[in-house]
């Protein structure tokens, strides 16, 4: 299992296909909704660039207004077909050209899309944190076992005040206010 810290100059925060058309049966969307938001935005907050996601927009519509509007302008967006998001080739190429190998995951579903984002990102060496309260699927029973599966093959798995906070290492941090103003 990976045990290095995770830091803002190394990390890439990857939105995965929170679209209006998946994220209705989300068991848990508003929390996703919510901790995705504030991943978003602490991300931001801390120079940690953004990617976002989307399925096949087209037929599952685009990502939800409440992430589009937290986005920052500078997050990259790309659509894809491919379940993961490393097996899409120019999704793969935005990640792989950030030259940030810590990636930090949040979105839709756990068992499918963000499952096979992070075994693909292990595969390729990258050091992978999953946010285990912004991320979700139909059930709960595939979240768990989602995230089971991707901590047994090396995923850490966060939540979003310990990245936000292990990303900031200290209250002296300058954005320590604001960020902790969003987790509250």
């Amino acid at each position: 299992m990976a045990s290095s810290i995770f830091t803002p100059e190394a990390s890439l925060l990857l939105v995965v296909d929170i679209q209006e058309r998946l994220w209705l049966h989300i068991a848990n969307r508003e929390q996703v909704r919510d901790r995705s938001a504030i991943m978003i935005q602490g991300a931001h907050l801390l120079g940690v660039p953004v990617i976002v996601s989307e399925q096949y927009p087209k037929g599952l519509s685009p990502t939800i207004a409440a992430v589009n509007e937290v986005r920052p302008p500078e997050a990259g967006q790309c659509s894809k077909m491919a379940f993961g998001c490393l097996a899409d080739p120019p999704l793969a190429r935005m990640v792989e050209e950030s030259a940030r190998r810590q990636l930090v995951i949040c979105g839709i579903e756990t068992h499918v899309c963000v499952l096979q984002t992070a075994l693909d990102a292990l595969q390729r060496g990258f050091t992978v944190g999953v946010v285990a309260d912004a991320v979700g699927s139909r059930d709960e029973a595939n979240r768990q076992f989602g995230l089971a599966r991707m901590r047994d093959a090396g995923a850490v798995i966060l939540t979003s005040e310990m990245i936000l906070f292990e990303w900031m290492r200290t209250a002296q941090h300058p954005a320590f206010k604001s960020v902790s103003a969003l987790v509250k």
